[in-house]
C-alpha cells in the first residue's frame, strides 16, 4: 500500500464555528473539493473522547446494557460506554464508566480497537476496552442514563448481532474482535449471497 497517495486533496479556505455546547462544536469550513470546485464542508467535532468496555465474565457472559437513544429515537443494546475529558487517561475513563453504568470493577482491561466513529462528519475518536476478572458492585448512572443491565451468555448476545438487535458501531466492534478470539466464523448466515434482497 506504500504506492498510494495519501496528500490531503482538500483546500480549506476559510472556517467559521456555528454551534457551541459543552460537549461538541460544529463548524463550517469553506473549502476547494478535489476536483478543485469551491464548496462547503460541516465538522463536528467532540470534546470528549468516546470509550467502551466489553465486561466479559469467568465464565464468558457478556454484560450489555439496554437504554434508550434520544437521537435515534430508539431503543439500544450496547456494551458500557461514555466519554472522557482530553486530560483524563482513557483506561481510567474506561473503568469509570464501567462501574458507574453496571457497578463492575475490572481487575483486567484490555485495549482492543480504535476507531473514528464516523469519519465523514466527525473528529469522534473511540478507545474500545474488554474487561475481564470482574468484581460486582454498585452502579451509578447519571441523570441521562435510564439504563437495564443483563448479563447474557455469547451465544445470545452473538446472535442478537446476527439478528440485527444490535448496531451500535462500537459494540459491534468489540463483539467481532470478541467471536475472533472466541474462533467464530464471519456473520455470513445473516444475508443470502447476492445480498439482501436474492
Amino acid at each position: 500500500m506504500s504506492d498510494l497517495d495519501s496528500t490531503n486533496p482538500w483546500t480549506t479556505l476559510a472556517t467559521r464555528e456555528v454551534y457551541d455546547n459543552p460537549w461538541i462544536t460544529v463548524r463550517e469550513d469553506q473549502i476547494l473539493r478535489p476536483d478543485g470546485l469551491p464548496g462547503i464542508y460541516g465538522v463536528v467535532h467532540f470534546k470528549n473522547r468516546a470509550v467502551g468496555v466489553l465486561p466479559v465474565d469467568d465464565q464468558g457472559r457478556i454484560w450489555m446494557i439496554g437504554q434508550h437513544r434520544y437521537p435515534l429515537n430508539a431503543y439500544s443494546w450496547e456494551i458500557p460506554e461514555g466519554g472522557g475529558l482530553e486530560g483524563e487517561p482513557i483506561d481510567q475513563t474506561a473503568r469509570r464508566e464501567l462501574r458507574e453504568e453496571t457497578g463492575l470493577v475490572a481487575g483486567r482491561l484490555e485495549l482492543l480497537a480504535v476507531s473514528h466513529l464516523s469519519n465523514s462528519v466527525s473528529d469522534e475518536v473511540a478507545s474500545i476496552f474488554r474487561a475481564t476478572e470482574l468484581t460486582e458492585g454498585p452502579s451509578q448512572p447519571e441523570g441521562t442514563e435510564r439504563l437495564e443491565v443483563r448479563k447474557l451468555a455469547w451465544e445470545e448476545v452473538w446472535a442478537m448481532m446476527a439478528r440485527g438487535e444490535i448496531t451500535d458501531s462500537m459494540t459491534m466492534i468489540a463483539l467481532l474482535h470478541e467471536a475472533l478470539r472466541r474462533g467464530y466464523q464471519p456473520l455470513s448466515t445473516v444475508y443470502p449471497p447476492g445480498g439482501a434482497e436474492s
